[in-house]
């Protein structure tokens, strides 16, 4: 029972966490250039990316739209105000 009680507590702050992600205004947007290596149909709704950068590190992207794998595509780094930092593809 306190293992029950302790994974939905953590699952609720995780929750949290995410609405006040989606809640903060954005603060920047810049263009990144990568290659996307993977992908992952996620739900049935959507697909999940996984993408190298130029630096050698690698990022999750999750959208509707289908993307080639091995090729290069232009995605952009948002950061909100409070400081989070996520990855998508552009309109």
């Amino acid at each position: 029972m306190i293992l029950f009680v302790g994974a939905f507590a953590i699952m609720l702050m995780l929750a949290a966490n995410q609405w006040a992600n989606d809640a903060s205004p954005i603060r920047s947007v810049g263009a990144i250039d990568a290659t996307i290596k993977s992908a992952q149909w996620r739900d049935g709704k959507y697909i999940r990316y996984v993408l190298a950068l130029n630096d050698g590190s690698y990022v999750l992207i999750d959208d509707d739209r289908s993307h080639l794998i091995g090729s290069d595509a232009s995605i952009e780094r948002v950061t909100r105000d409070n400081g989070a930092v996520f990855y998508r593809f552009p309109e």
